[in-house]
């Protein structure tokens, strides 16, 4: 758990003040303070009664606003990619939500006005999804976001959220709501720090694809004001407040250098001494596999299937679903594009896919499992992949989410193999990884999804801002169990990979190679940090920093040991 190792509280201390969190995105950025705006007025009630005439009135005004919130935020997915879309079209979604707007005319039916009814009709969900717990109280700040926004539209306080400062500034904040982080501007935010969070969070995933600086976990971050100067380190993750000027130019200009280094990097992946690891890109769409490919990702190792389905009330159909895919197997005409089955559920709900009012919806039915109520879903889908390789002369390997035993591995291995595809799955829960070497009696390769598997490991939700400790990929009961999976695969002859964010930190990169890992999956904008550092070790330096990363009591012990052996 993170803190300040400042003595005094601000604004009295004086010189700099280095406030320590946990490292996200590696990069440097120096500027002033800026913080989103203030928290959206809402109505107290009181207010008199709306008499009956005026209710449709209201009602209108409800949808208008929230029609207003809905299609803005459609626009800003529309010109994103991977997860910021994912993202904004989720958050969009709910502002269309038709529990939520009927929850909203109720209300008025019973004489409130249309932004009270905003409040109460939200606060019916807040309540609910903070009584299902786990994964389902995360979806809280999308809602309370959505709520924000609608009666800010309603009152005339204008958009809450991230300001757009004159000069490129850093963000500080508790933590963001999944939109704002989505709709950041690289251009005038340059370096992101949270209070809260963790390094599997919405705030942290968006960073990373951004390319943004980043540092969560930040004890003492709410005594810093608005307009200080703050030198921003991702890679140590620390925010230094009124840093020393000198000291400051000096480590920026080291990590403009640094940086001047990734733009010569074109690929392939390959060690000092000439191990060669394959470098892939965790997409969503065509846009976001052309701007991979153009990062010199030599494939896709993740593609996540589910913004074909997100925004459809019905299931989409095969032709649908077949151009989606068809777009990324044509940004990587004959190579490596691994696709992930529709991976619904939990914090990804879907109205025609998963279960409503799920007690428990992280260790429900989701991913893989969905498949046991309604198969026709993953058979359409696999005639969809399929349909799309052979219109692209494509060869896609496909791997399934949430495979939790042997059964369960062969019998989508069957599915996958009679449509002509390559079957895999992926590691996200203990049982498989323990199993490993069995699962690989039937299907081709392993791809280890690290941000699930930290969670089941140690017990702890990966988007609790409690528990982020927890669930840093560094933690040494992790990265036992990618060592586990990667030595089945290695007595097997077949390929494991890594598509979770831990593929993303070019230190832990080397630690995984060295764990045995033959491919690492990330969003574009890390791979060029990522094959640049492969590039300065050896596979035995990396085989002595994963021994260094196994042999710590906990991710900060495991961090500074394996930068040591790095550094030697």
């Amino acid at each position: 758990m993170s803190s300040s190792t400042t003595t005094e509280r601000f604004p009295s201390a004086a010189g700099p003040v280095v406030l320590t969190g946990t490292p996200v995105v590696p990069g440097v950025a120096l500027g002033p303070v800026v913080r989103p705006s203030g928290a959206v007025t809402l109505p107290t009630g009181g207010e008199p009664a709306v008499d009956e005439a005026t209710r449709p009135g209201e009602k209108a005004r409800f949808h208008a606003a929230a029609d207003v919130v809905a299609g803005r935020l459609e626009g800003r997915a529309a010109g994103a990619t991977g997860v910021s879309a994912e993202v904004l079209t989720t958050t969009a979604g709910m502002a269309r939500d038709r529990a939520l707007r009927g929850a909203a005319e109720q209300r008025i039916d019973a004489g409130v006005s249309a932004a009270v009814a905003a409040t109460e009709a939200a606060q019916q969900f807040v309540d609910l999804f903070t009584g299902l717990g786990g994964l389902m109280a995360e979806r809280v700040t999308d809602v309370r976001d959505v709520r924000d926004r609608i009666v800010a539209e309603l009152t005339g306080q204008g958009e809450p959220g991230v300001p757009r400062p004159e000069m490129p500034s850093v963000l500080l904040a508790d933590d963001l709501a999944p939109a704002d982080a989505a709709g950041l501007d690289p251009a005038r935010i340059i370096g992101l720090a949270t209070r809260l969070g963790g390094t599997t969070s919405h705030t942290a995933i968006i960073a990373r694809q951004l390319g943004l600086p980043c540092v969560v976990a930040v004890g003492g971050l709410d005594d810093v004001p608005v307009g200080a100067q703050v030198l921003l380190d991702g890679e140590n993750g620390t925010v230094t407040v009124d840093p020393d000027p000198d000291t400051a130019q000096r480590r920026v200009e080291v990590a403009r250098r640094a940086a001047e280094l990734l733009t010569a990097y074109k690929g392939p992946a390959v060690t000092l001494d000439g191990f060669a690891v394959a470098l892939l890109a965790n997409v969503q769409d065509g846009a976001g596999a052309r701007a991979a490919a153009a990062a010199f990702a030599e494939g896709v190792g993740l593609l996540r299937t589910e913004l074909a389905f997100l925004g459809h009330a019905e299931e989409p159909s095969v032709e649908e679903q077949a151009r989606h895919y068809a777009e990324v197997f044509a940004a990587f005409e004959g190579r490596k594009v691994v696709l992930r089955t529709l991976d619904a559920g939990s914090d990804k709900p879907l109205a025609f896919a998963t279960l409503p009012d799920e007690p428990n919806p992280a260790l429900g039915v989701r991913g893989l499992r969905i498949a046991r109520r309604n198969p026709g879903l993953l058979h359409r889908q696999l005639d969809a992949v399929a349909q799309a390789a052979r219109e692209t002369g494509s060869a896609p390997w496909v791997m399934a989410p949430m495979v939790a035993t042997v059964a369960e591995a062969a019998e989508f291995a069957e599915l996958v193999r009679a449509r002509g595809l390559v079957p895999g799955v992926m590691i996200e829960v203990p049982s498989a990884a323990l199993l490993a070497h069995r699962l690989l009696e039937h299907v081709d390769f392993l791809s280890i999804g690290t941000n699930d598997l930290s969670q089941y490991t140690l017990a702890a939700d990966r988007l609790s801002a409690d528990l982020a400790d927890l669930t840093d990929p560094w933690q040494p009961a992790l990265l036992h169990l990618v060592q586990l999976t990667a030595e089945a695969g290695q007595r097997m002859g077949k390929p494991v990979g890594v598509c979770g964010e831990a593929a993303a930190d070019p230190m832990l990169a080397c630690v995984l190679v060295g764990l045995g890992v033959t491919s690492l999956s990330c969003a574009a904008s890390a791979v060029a940090g990522v094959g640049a550092r492969l590039a300065t070790v050896d596979l035995a330096t990396c085989q002595r920093a994963a021994e260094a990363a196994l042999a710590a009591a906990d991710p900060p012990a495991a961090r500074a040991a394996v930068r040591a052996v790095l550094a030697g």
